[in-house]
């Protein structure tokens, strides 16, 4: 009996979903500058201005995000994914090359245009991933965004433990890992993530959640194997092979959902040679999701100048307009800037403090952002479902949590950049998973890649600000000129003004959460109603 695989059948749209988390694991390439900015500063000659100036041209790449989110209702998910992996291999394996020594250092404003390309390539992947999978999965936005950007947290500490264990931390091997690694993956999940009509019952609902549930907890063991690798010290090459491997297996682990249902599947066809589920040939939106659209399109038309209010779907142009939308913009802004000012300069404060390896700092930030991610997408969803509690609620308590963790860090006590590091970590781990979900549901789906990618825009902005202006600036005002043309600091204060000015910014942050979670309140007592009632009239017909 054939056993075709369709990406419309529960197996074929799971197995898109874990090819999704794949490659979302080795999206978070940006956030590894500090595994080799020290390489680049000294080869290069560069003052921390300089450094953090290229770290800043590294996260404007994510401005140019606009273009995946235009892309991406235009041109299909492989397309996007293509693209972003050919425009990694190119912006990684640059800098790979001069790391390495194989080319002369490039002309900084040549090795900015290639950081810029790196760091863009990852807008294309996150896009042609989060768009895709929220609209499959879209009764389950907080679990999915949870999970995807859970992964994208890890892919740090998979990248450094994984380089730690083979390669020593060598950061020419580094970079070699950040360029051909996420061009394989990429290329792997063209094959198998489509966008297909979201569950239509409420076994499929169900199932959903179950599944979900799994990934979660294998997502949970993974965190928990990468931080016990890096909490017991240095390890023999023997056992940090044998580490890796088992990493990889742990890994390819959420496989088991999709051959779980094509056994499934295959136990209960039988000796039935038809398989009516792979007969599909129509397009994915006929049916039910087709005549929906046209409905949609005919009321639009009848009520051309009615603005939509939020819970509704918006264009771009409508979700400008509205007030709410730069309140979000501007609280990400605070969260997601401060959070990138320290992990573009966890080497430079580790070095400051004393602390001749980073790595670990890198991973803990790496591994807990994977927590605040995976646990704030699940927390978030279950009290919606359960009494229509705004989202963004969790937002204004990380950016408390943030506040704090930035104080500590200012005080410089005896392992404070340790707890700094887990506190940041998390708290920019829940900003990203809440805001994705939080954004689809006030402004709706339809034109969510592009909404997406011009919330991203905080990414550049916020490291410019934060990561360029201020910690550079604060930086090399207490830096000692060094022979080589650089500069260096030793000491507590050398970003003590910088996180005092981050904790006052969480602060502000925190405002904007909080008046957002009152004017919001509304809708997420529209969504909680109607899917009790959903689930009442379900539970009638059964």
């Amino acid at each position: 009996m054939g056993l075709k695989l369709s990406p419309a059948s529960p197996a074929g749209k799971w197995l898109g979903f874990v090819t999704a988390v794949w490659v979302q694991a080795i999206s978070g390439n940006n956030y590894t500058f500090s595994n080799y900015s020290d390489a680049l500063k000294s080869l290069m000659g560069l003052t921390q201005l300089q450094l953090n100036s290229l770290s800043v041209a590294k996260d404007v790449g994510k401005a140019f995000g606009i273009f995946a989110g235009l892309a991406s209702d235009r041109i299909p998910t492989p397309v996007i994914l293509l693209i972003g992996s050919i425009e990694g291999f190119i912006g990684y394996g640059v800098q790979w090359l001069v790391v390495s020594r194989r080319i002369q250092p490039l002309p900084y404003w040549a090795m900015s245009i290639f950081l810029c390309m790196g760091g863009n390539s990852t807008t294309w992947m996150n896009t042609a991933i989060l768009v895709t999978c929220i609209r499959n999965f879209r009764k389950n936005r907080g679990p999915v965004s949870g999970i995807l950007k859970g992964y994208v947290g890890l892919s740090t500490a998979i990248f450094t433990d994984v380089c730690s264990a083979l390669f020593a931390d060598d950061p020419a091997k580094f970079l070699m890992m950040l360029t051909v690694v996420p061009f394989v993956v990429c290329l792997g999940a063209i094959f198998f993530l489509r966008e297909i009509p979201p569950s239509s019952t409420a076994t499929e609902e169900k199932d959903e959640t179950r599944f979900f549930g799994v990934i979660n907890v294998l997502a949970v063991i993974i965190a928990l194997y990468l931080l016990a690798f890096d909490v017991t010290g240095s390890h023999g090459r023997l056992f940090s092979q044998i580490f890796a491997g088992i990493l990889l297996v742990l890994l390819a682990s959420p496989l088991s959902i999709p051959i779980y249902l094509v056994v499934k599947k295959f136990i209960r066809s039988g000796a039935e040679s038809v398989d009516v589920e792979d007969a599909v040939t129509e397009p994915l939106l006929a049916g039910p999701e087709a005549e929906k659209k046209v409905e949609t399109a005919s009321l639009v038309e009848g009520s051309e100048k009615r603005r939509p209010v939020l819970g509704e779907e918006h264009t771009i142009i409508e979700a400008l307009r509205t007030v709410d939308f730069w309140i979000l913009f501007g609280s990400f802004l605070c969260g997601v800037g401060t959070g990138l000012a320290v992990m573009n300069n966890l080497g430079q404060m580790g070095l400051a403090l004393g602390y001749a390896d980073v790595s670990l700092f890198v991973s803990l930030t790496s591994i807990w952002g994977f927590f605040g991610r995976i646990l704030s997408g699940s927390v978030s969803e279950y009290f919606i479902k359960r009494g229509g509690t705004p989202r963004p609620i969790w937002n204004a308590a990380s950016q408390i949590l943030m506040a704090v963790g930035y104080i500590l860090l200012a005080m410089a006590m005896p392992g404070s950049l340790y707890v700094g590091s887990i506190v940041v970590g998390i708290c920019y781990g829940v900003r990203l998973a809440v805001t994705v979900p939080t954004a689809s549901e006030l402004f709706g789906l339809k034109y969510y890649g592009l909404i997406y990618n011009i919330l991203i825009l905080n990414l550049p902005l916020g490291s410019f600000l934060f990561s360029g202006l201020l910690a550079g600036f604060l930086y090399d005002a207490q830096a000692t000129p060094t022979a080589g043309g650089g500069n260096t600091c030793i000491g507590a204060h050398c970003y003590r003004m910088v996180f005092v000015v981050m904790a006052i910014a969480c602060l502000i942050g925190f405002g904007l959460d909080v008046l957002l979670s009152i004017r919001t309140k509304s809708v997420y007592a529209k969504i909680y109603s109607s899917r009790k009632s959903k689930k009442t009239s379900l539970s009638n017909v059964h």
